[in-house]
């Protein structure tokens, strides 16, 4: 395998290189740095590595990234996704809001009168309000970035008692 080395650089390139090694971004400063040492000083790959303290590969990546895009390499690029990853799109967000102010028993659950993480899943894909199959943890994740803040339901004990209340307040001796 031949040495890879950055192509010739022009005076402007070489301006702007130098003007990135000012940068604020250290991830500007590292390519510029890469860059200037590889074209200017002609240095391999593996000794630009050693001296930055960096890896071969990102070096490697760094020259591809100038021969491919020029200067433009010396921004990062976002990592994430470009695609929406939200199970519930806006119209399907606005309809869960709406189910969860109703009753289970509105949707044939006749066994509970409480709403549960998992029966709202699985009542939203019933619904279609989702596209695909989804777990009570991912409604909780979406009434959350709703700002809708999720606490489970606890059962109150009541005694059939008429004076329980009057004992419970502490009135009677």
């Amino acid at each position: 395998m031949r040495p890879l080395y950055a192509r010739e650089l022009t005076e402007e390139e070489q301006q702007q290189l130098r003007q990135g090694l000012k940068s604020s971004s250290g991830f500007t400063v590292r390519r510029a740095q890469m860059i200037l040492q590889s074209a200017d000083e002609g240095l391999k790959v593996n000794v630009i590595a050693q001296q930055l303290g960096c890896s071969g590969q990102t070096v490697r990546e760094a020259l591809h990234a100038f021969d491919s895009e020029g200067l433009d390499c010396l921004e990062a690029k976002p990592v994430g996704r470009k695609d929406d990853q939200r199970a519930f799109d806006d119209k399907g967000r606005e309809a869960l809001q709406e189910l969860i102010r109703r009753s289970p028993r509105d949707y044939g659950h006749a066994s509970s009168s409480l709403w549960t993480l998992d029966l709202l899943a699985e009542t939203s894909e019933e619904q279609g309000l989702v596209s695909e199959s989804i777990s009570g943890e991912t409604v909780r994740a979406t009434l959350v970035a709703m700002g809708i803040h999720w606490r489970r339901a606890k059962k109150r004990i009541t005694s059939p008692d008429s004076h329980y209340e009057r004992k419970k307040s502490g009135a009677t001796g």
